[in-house]
């Protein structure tokens, strides 16, 4: 005797036995037992889930001549004849390979032709696969067929059929079974056919389910032919090369899997649906088609990866599947995909060295980016790259001798020693922003006196400086040297407060001047906004105005030397404001 798959064996027969999916019989049940039979039904779900079982079973419950309780009697001719597949009441069309407009054609010419039974039924499996002109034609018999026909349209994919076909029907949607529902039919199965298979080989059939009872149905008959087998631990490999950030386990698990026979597209698939248990299981909502053993798996995993990881490797994972249909070597695409999601920051793929960040906590440092740019808040994370310094400006042109001029005339003549107590105090100076933590003073013999920082500030200390930098604090002036920190005057509080974060570039190149360490306190002095006179500006001593028409020495500027501004600074309308406080700005009309 020839031998028939499970599947096709154990398929139900009547509503009752159809097992997961109580809303789609109750719906069809009643409307036979009531004859409110509805010209059209749209029945979608995942793949083994019992669409054209449903079809046939409502087939035999209209053309059955002893229907009970809207169930047919399995017993008479009609009943007997559509579970042969051979009557002339359901007629199967799978719009797969026949889904031309000739083919719909041909199947509404016969549309009004009678049958033997009471009610013609057309079942079309794999609807959305019509041509737009196969659905055009199909639409006008759909919404008003014969008083004597049915149509029952099945598809895996009901988003790809079009509007006006649904509108049409009455959708009906089966789900998944759960594990316990797979469990309880493998095992009923298991009894009926006496199958020698122990709670090993039934819990990998469940396994290999995953809600689909065909599938379950066609793993158990694997089992029963080759026993319990060793599963692919490719996924399982995968994840835990995820979770450890190490590149080079992820591609050897794809070199090992790709061994074992599994298509690269495949091997992604089974990872993504593994990151999706993981993801649900670590929002607290498991599906309920996992067995306990992936269950067990989900969790451990779930507990190891943070929930922006895990939706990250979804994202990078789906997107190189897409990529992967169009690819010349889908392994490539894969192997990308898992080298960036495995590869720690640093940009060297395997395993990093002890204590080295994880996936984890890129992803942790990339929203503290995002919520610190969000916030304008300063976006520099340890470990950084810091920005190349550029590299310093000619000491020669007219820069270097304007700075030359401004640190001489900014050095006042050494009073004496013993008129130092009679002096009048200078300039009031308002301390702003202390250093979050203090610099140690260092000793008064080795540090630099005032008067040596103000000749070295123009040509030597602002030349090291960036072009940023040097911007900021060429304004700057020291004042006085106090407890072995050298006192820098800004003129006034705004322009301070955008000098405090370069003071470290400043005091570096103080360091690198005079071979040691000079800490630097900011101070806002008012004075500091007047311009030094111009040395040979003036009157000369005997006070006749210099000849009309002398010459004098032409002075040659080359662009490239110059220094622009920093546009922190702000406009010239803006400086004269700072420089003349109470100012008020008057719009021309």
């Amino acid at each position: 005797m020839e031998y028939t798959a499970l599947y096709r064996r154990y398929r139900p027969r009547r509503f009752d036995e159809i097992r997961g999916q109580e809303h789609v019989v109750a719906a069809l049940r009643n409307a036979v037992r009531e004859d409110r039979v509805h010209h059209a039904y749209l029945l979608s779900g995942p793949r083994g889930t019992g669409k054209t079982t449903a079809a046939r079973i409502l087939a035999k419950a209209l053309n059955c001549t002893a229907p009970a309780d809207g169930e047919p009697c399995c017993e008479c001719e009609s009943c007997l004849s559509i579970d042969a597949g051979r009557s002339f009441d359901l007629h199967e069309l799978d719009a797969a390979s026949n889904n031309k407009v000739d083919d719909i054609r041909d199947l509404l010419a016969k549309v009004a032709l009678g049958t033997p039974g009471r009610t013609k039924v057309y079942l079309l499996d794999e609807v959305h696969m019509l041509t737009p002109g196969a659905e055009n034609a199909l639409l006008k018999t759909l919404e008003e067929p014969p008083g004597h026909v049915v149509f029952v349209l099945a598809t895996t994919e009901p988003h790809k059929v079009v509007e006006t076909i649904r509108s049409r029907s009455q959708h009906l949607e089966l789900g998944l079974l759960s594990a316990g529902e797979l469990a309880s039919l493998v095992a009923d199965v298991v009894a009926d056919a006496g199958l020698d298979v122990d709670e090993e080989g039934q819990a990998q059939a469940v396994r290999a389910g995953r809600g689909s009872a065909r599938d379950a149905l066609s793993a158990l008959d694997r089992v029963v032919a080759g026993g319990v087998t060793a599963e692919d631990s490719s996924t399982a490999e995968l994840l835990s090369a995820l979770a450890a950030s190490d590149a080079a386990a992820a591609l050897g698990a794809i070199a090992t899997g790709i061994s074992r026979g599994r298509e690269p597209r495949v091997l992604g698939e089974a990872l993504l649906a593994a990151l999706r248990d993981v993801f649900l299981v670590r929002m607290g909502v498991p599906p309920e088609q996992l067995s306990d053993d992936d269950r067990a798996r989900a969790e451990s995993f779930a507990e190891s990866l943070a929930p922006a990881a895990i939706t990250r490797a979804l994202e990078v994972l789906g997107t190189a599947l897409v990529d992967m249909r169009r690819a010349p070597d889908p392994r490539v695409d894969l192997e990308v995909a898992l080298v960036r999601l495995a590869t720690p920051p640093g940009g060297e793929p395997g395993p990093g060295p002890a204590g080295s960040p994880t996936l984890d906590d890129l992803v942790r440092r990339i929203e503290q980016l995002e919520q610190a740019l969000a916030q304008g808040r300063p976006t520099a994370v340890p470990g950084a790259t810091p920005p190349p310094v550029p590299p310093r400006p000619s000491r020669s042109g007219p820069a270097a001798k304007a700075r030359e001029t401004l640190s001489s005339s900014q050095a006042p003549p050494e009073a004496p020693a013993d008129a130092a107590s009679e002096a009048p105090a200078g300039p009031s100076t308002t301390e702003v922003a202390p250093e979050p933590e203090p610099v140690p003073a260092a000793p008064a013999g080795d540090l630099p006196d005032r008067d040596a920082l103000a000749l070295a500030w123009g040509d030597e200390v602002l030349a090291r400086l960036s072009k940023k930098a040097r911007a900021r604090f060429a304004i700057g002036r020291f004042t006085e040297v106090v407890d072995g920190v050298a006192v820098l005057a800004l003129p006034n509080k705004p322009h301070l407060m955008r000098c405090t974060e370069l003071v470290g570039e400043v005091e570096g190149a103080l360091a690198e001047q005079f071979g040691v360490a000079v800490p630097i306190r900011l101070v806002v002095d008012e004075d500091a906004t007047r311009p030094p006179p111009r040395p040979g500006a003036g009157r000369p001593a005997d006070g006749k105005r210099p000849e009309e028409g002398a010459d004098e020495e032409e002075e040659s500027i080359d662009p490239d030397e110059l220094v622009d501004a920093d546009a922190v600074v702000g406009s010239a309308v803006e400086r004269i404001a700072e420089a003349f406080p109470g100012v008020s700005v008057v719009e021309p009309d």
